[in-house]
């Protein structure tokens, strides 16, 4: 099968140049263009990629504290029918754990320090199955929670505020308390550190406490649990299996998946990442019109020959389809370019940044500071492929005004000073 002449002539007139003084400019702008939509596509990648991999670790730090799925009463009181609750969610087959639990609002005392805290009653043997920070703790400080004897479990940050540790004593005072004929007076607990933990995300290190759901329910005088959290499969199925849970239990349960507890982050995040990707995508913009100044000099360059093609039977179609493919193989290589180098960036970003720091002797993150030491990268198709194509499109509409002005190249008017 013949290979078109417009194709032919495309692709020489985008290697031309090399070689020769004359068309030596055109050609080093020609490269420039290339590198330009590399550059740009690389960075796009980049940036994408090391976005998803912040988002992805703080997701897995937020997910290792809370559970994917949470079901609860809306007032507070202890959800009726608790078995059969539990036995309709354990019949879901996305579901692979469940666990009771007792949520409430308290703040914690120690000497003149108070601070408020966000109590929750577990079930030890029960709540491993639901979270990953559950199942850390474990073999550790989990079992240390004993009913009756009113243990508690601070965050890392919430025990230091206080100025407490291990064997030390806090005081719980419940926000609704006992009337009596002097008033209304708190309820106020006396409760045993047995543990601290540090999750990773300083929002429940500040704030958590862990202690038995049986304590749970006394101090805050509630019949039993106030609400099921649950864990499944597939943490991106969660908001369908909580549809499909609402639909098969009590009316007056509220069911609530983990993007709607953090819709505010979740939100912010993939707005800084919409824009972030609109503000590169005009860097490859601009490299992709920088083939427009390009083709304009080549069809000035290439007058005498577009003449002498049309004097040769050519058509003002295959004129414009020639130097189209000439920009389109500058878009194409730019845009393969800067896929490999992209790629190659984000799938070994762990091995470069340490690699910058120790040139630079500097630290992009200290520990001390972000909630990570790392700088994470997760590539995903559905961030790379758009990017690919946007840059393509940008590279073919660059090319149409200066084809379409080569085929309209008057034959005897170019060739009469030649």
């Amino acid at each position: 099968m013949q290979t078109p002449y417009e194709l032919i002539l495309g692709w020489r007139y985008t290697r031309a140049g090399r070689a020769t003084r004359r068309n030596g400019f055109i050609s080093f702008i020609s490269g420039v263009s290339m590198l330009g939509i590399a550059l740009g596509v690389a960075a796009l990648i980049v940036v994408l990629s090391v976005m998803n991999g912040f988002q992805k670790e703080v997701r897995d730090r937020m997910l290792g504290v809370l559970s994917h799925i949470e079901l609860f009463e809306p007032g507070g009181q202890a959800i009726p029918n608790l078995d059969a609750v539990l036995a309709t969610v354990r019949k879901h087959p996305e579901v692979v754990g469940a666990a009771p639990f007792v949520g409430a609002q308290a703040l914690l005392a120690r000497g003149e320090d108070m601070k408020g805290a966000l109590v929750r009653g577990i079930d030890p043997a029960l709540e491993p199955q639901v979270t990953e920070l559950a199942k850390d703790l474990s073999q550790t400080v989990l079992p240390s929670l004993v009913p009756g004897e009113f243990g508690i479990i601070l965050g890392g940050e919430l025990a230091r505020s206080l100025g407490v540790g291990t064997g030390d004593t806090v005081t719980l005072i419940a926000p609704s308390g006992q009337v009596t004929p002097a008033g209304v007076v708190p309820r106020i607990r006396q409760m045993s550190v047995v543990g601290t933990f540090d999750s990773g995300h300083y929002e429940y290190d500040s704030a958590l406490a862990l202690l038995h759901q049986d304590d749970a329910a006394r101090i805050f005088r509630v019949e039993g649990p106030t609400g099921v959290r649950i864990k499944i499969r597939d943490l991106h199925q969660a908001r369908e299996v909580a549809i499909e849970l609402a639909s098969q239990l009590d009316p007056g349960l509220l069911v609530r998946d983990w993007t709607r507890q953090n819709r505010t982050w979740f939100a912010a995040v993939q707005l800084e990442k919409r824009m972030m990707f609109i503000i590169l995508t005009l860097i490859v913009a601009v490299a992709a019109f920088n083939l427009v100044s390009t083709l304009v000099m080549t069809v000035t360059d290439k007058r005498a020959d577009i003449a002498i093609l049309r004097t040769l039977g050519a058509s003002p179609k295959s004129i414009m389809g020639i130097f189209m493919v000439q920009g389109a193989m500058v878009g194409v290589i730019g845009t393969g370019l800067g896929l490999l180098l992209g790629l190659g960036i984000a799938f070994n970003i762990d091995t470069i940044v340490p690699a910058l720091e120790r040139a630079l002797g500097a630290s992009f993150l200290p520990q001390d500071i972000y909630l990570i030491s790392r700088m994470p990268s997760d590539p995903q198709r559905s961030d790379i492929m758009p990017i690919a194509v946007i840059s393509l499109v940008l590279a073919f509409l660059a090319t149409i005004y200066p084809s379409w002005r080569a085929s309209r190249v008057n034959p005897a008017e170019a060739l009469r000073y030649e």
